[in-house]
């Protein structure tokens, strides 16, 4: 029997809005969709946390036995300001600010995305399409509409006719909005305004003389729409319908909402079985934003450098914290928290260190109770991650676990009490749980050799200071280490020893 056949997964559905049972398109494979990020600027803790949840549910799906096909799109082009049909493209906003090509920006920022989450050991998905690398298809899945009665251009602009999409379907069946009360909320249409009904959303934007990123199209010289690039790029890779699809809360209306009506409208399928959206970040209680000066950068969190954090804090104590809570839960960062998860953090990385060091000495005999109770600890880690991912759960089945292992080492608990064949699955189990699924790796032995490399040569630098009688800079080595809790004392043969405080 395969993992994923003993621990069956349930997840909350968003569309619904109830927990279900797992089921695959195809048996034995997960075709996932994950909205990317708008390549301008620098990603932040919230987009993070979103991608670690995805991370985790591919995470888990592999470890399970399934074959994982993970799309997350870059979106490069499309993505206008605040979510509109209106203004400007966000990526030609800042190339217009900082005077470069928009792919200049593009690239910069991408690789800056890609830095983030490989600090934040989140694996790469199996496919990463561009918006810009599929506008042929972008353009198909238009004409097709138009085709259909469920889009109109107007003066170069393409348009999606939500009312005459509703008329068979349902616009709202994603977010659970009342298209009456969408009709009436928010401003009126005016004189210039090319749309029949206001909800309506754009397919095909014609690019105004300003506009630096344009391309042709059978309508006019322009652009796509932000939505249009998720539904061609999901559909081309993972098929009309497929399994999961997933992203923010904040993006579940409109750019999910009008992606279903774009490939309902097209293919007259459903093109998801199962979305997960993953929740907020606030900061002592509120909701981040840099207006509010409570949002920071990954690169701030890592060195204290912003003035709500006490100290700077490594990416795998972040992780970790992320992942106390249900990814379905607001998640709230504050100074408190992020030194508790540090330390948790490091009780499971210093057990997973003495557990891999520990070898069974063969043969043994189960003692029926300690047996069952390390088998219900392993147990729990797959029922907990199961159950809709529960991350924070899992933790603490990894806990129980750890104290175990303190027992084996410690010699509280002889190894010779169970079987070698049971504490290889228990072995396997914590070792798995931590790495392959929760992406805990160890950093702590790493950073403290790194650690210790560049305080020697700190140190060899003092050396040579004092030997040329410079005797400023070797005291301002001493004071700045000690000032960052490195105490250095000088010994009567001229060696240099340090502690780490």
């Amino acid at each position: 029997m395969s993992l994923y056949e003993k621990y069956p997964v349930h997840l909350s559905n968003s569309l619904g809005g109830k927990k279900e049972l797992f089921q695959p398109v195809n048996a034995g494979h997960v075709g996932m969709y994950v909205c990317g990020p708008t390549v301008y600027n620098d990603v932040h803790l919230g987009n993070v946390r979103t991608f670690l949840t995805f991370d985790i549910v591919t995470r888990y799906f592999r470890h399970l036995g399934y074959k994982v096909r993970y799309v997350r799109n870059i979106t490069d082009v499309g993505h206008l300001e605040n979510d509109a049909d209106e203004g400007e493209d966000k990526i030609s906003k800042k190339a217009r600010i900082e005077q470069l090509e928009p792919m200049e920006v593009v690239k910069h920022y991408t690789e800056g995305f890609h830095e983030v989450m490989r600090q934040f050991n989140i694996l790469p998905p199996s496919i990463e399409p561009s918006a810009t690398g599929h506008l042929v298809e972008q353009i198909e899945i238009t004409k097709k509409l138009i085709e259909k009665g469920l889009a109109y251009e107007v003066n170069g602009s393409v348009y999606f006719d939500v009312l005459k999409y509703h008329a068979d379907h349902n616009y709202g069946i994603l977010s659970g909005r009342v298209i009456e009360d969408l009709m009436e909320s928010g401003r009126k249409l005016d004189s210039q305004d090319e749309k029949r009904n206001k909800i309506d959303f754009a397919l095909w934007k014609k690019a105004s003389p300003y506009h630096i990123m344009r391309w042709p199209s059978p309508w006019s010289v322009g652009f796509p729409g932000w939505h249009i690039e998720c539904t061609v790029m999901s559909t081309k890779y993972l098929g009309e319908t497929f399994d999961i699809h997933g992203g923010g809360m904040d993006l579940k209306f409109p750019h999910h909402e009008c992606e279903i009506a774009q490939a309902v409208g097209a293919t007259g399928k459903q093109p998801v079985n199962y979305w997960i959206h993953s929740n907020m970040l606030t900061v002592n209680g509120q909701k981040m934003s840099k207006s509010l000066g409570n949002s920071f950068l990954p690169r701030q969190l890592f060195t204290g450098d912003h003035p709500l954090l006490e100290k700077g804090f490594g990416p795998m104590p972040v992780r970790f914290f992320m992942l106390q809570s249900h990814y379905s839960s607001t998640l709230d960062f504050s100074n408190e928290a992020l030194n508790a998860a540090e330390k948790g953090f490091k009780k499971l990385s210093n057990a997973l260190g003495i557990l891999k060091k520990l070898v069974h000495p063969g043969g043994g005999t189960d003692a029926t109770e300690l047996r069952e109770d390390l088998l219900r600890m392993i147990d729990a880690c797959y029922l907990n991650m199961s159950d809709d991912f529960n991350t924070a759960k899992t933790l603490a089945a990894l806990f129980e676990m750890s104290a175990r292992i303190n027992d084996f080492k410690s010699g509280n608990i002889a190894l010779s009490t169970i079987s070698e064949e049971t504490f290889n699955i228990f072995k396997s189990t914590y070792i798995g749980i931590m790495e392959d699924v929760l992406g805990l790796r160890e950093e702590e032995e790493h950073n403290h050799e790194l650690l210790g490399g560049v305080i020697h040569v700190l140190i060899d630098l003092r050396k040579k200071a004092r030997q040329d009688k410079n005797f400023a800079l070797s005291d301002k080595i001493r004071d700045d280490l000690k000032n960052l809790g490195v105490q250095l004392k000088d010994g009567k043969d001229g060696e240099i020893s340090f502690t780490i405080e």
